[in-house]
């Protein structure tokens, strides 16, 4: 590879045959994206969009999960701090570099969800060009059950999908479904059972890997115009709400009935 990706600390990255494959490694915290993996895979895309022998990227996760979202237990211990403060301030910047950094890359990139994927980690998958879901995987966006707006990306992506009525409902609801009905909805390209993901997924990178790669690479960039319109149309108002949200005393008291496993109280404030 040409570039250095030793210096990850919460990815990993492999290639092989022009097929590189990008891992969210962190399985004993369920490759949950705390701030600092949040970090990274806002610049691993760089690395690897540039990265000359690098042809298709597989996205997965470590693990039996593909990723929880965010960290509650980050998400509890900051609030009311200087850290949470200066957390909702940088959140929107990086957000919106994470989301563009992904449309940029020319290279296409398949999502290998290969478990779980909630939040943010179903978000990923669902800004990647092609989804292979495991059929028992749990799919969804679930912020408010935390008390958040759907903010880092789910507002813009899902009514893309399956169109604004239907991403309220699930939105709104924070409903999770089976990667079965995440197929059927049409959110995800492609449903297999949980120990076909990866050998299908690298089935689909090594047929992509044999096609004129201008022509594949430049297919997809025409698309990504609207998906660059639409980030560019929803992203920092519903950013700025899920910041705003994120300072309400509901989100703190549903991230410590989450973790002390109880039903939260809500009182809208």
């Amino acid at each position: 590879m040409t570039q250095d990706y030793a210096r990850y600390q919460y990815l990993r990255v492999t290639c092989e045959n022009g097929i590189a494959t990008l891992m969210l490694n962190q399985a004993e915290n369920r490759n949950a994206i705390h701030a600092e993996m949040h970090a990274e895979l806002e610049h691993v895309w760089l690395d690897l969009a540039a990265d000359k022998q690098v042809n298709i990227i597989v996205l997965t996760g470590a693990g039996r999960m593909f990723s929880a979202g965010g960290d509650i237990k980050r998400m509890a211990s900051r609030f009311g701090t200087e850290e949470g403060w200066r957390f909702s301030l940088d959140v929107p910047t990086a957000t919106r570099r994470l989301f563009q950094n992904i449309l940029e890359v020319s290279q296409p990139i398949i999502a290998a969800v290969n478990g779980d994927a909630v939040g943010l980690g179903a978000t990923l998958a669902l800004f990647s060009d092609v989804s292979i879901i495991a059929d028992t995987a749990k799919f969804g966006d679930s912020h408010v059950k935390v008390g958040l707006v759907a903010g880092d990306g789910g507002a813009v992506i899902w009514p893309l999908l399956v169109g604004p009525s239907r991403a309220k409902e699930f939105l709104m609801r924070g409903k999770l479904v089976s990667g079965t009905e995440a197929h059927q909805l049409g959110l995800v390209n492609h449903v297999v059972p949980v120990d076909q993901v990866m050998a299908r997924a690298l089935e689909m990178a090594e047929e992509l890997n044999k096609l004129p790669p201008l022509a594949v690479r430049w297919t997809k960039l025409s698309v990504n115009k609207m998906l660059k319109h639409q980030l560019n149309l929803i992203l920092d108002a519903s950013i700025a709400y899920e910041m705003l949200s994120i300072n309400s005393k509901d989100h703190h008291e549903a991230a410590l009935a989450f973790i002390e496993k109880r039903a939260p109280v809500y009182k809208g404030i």
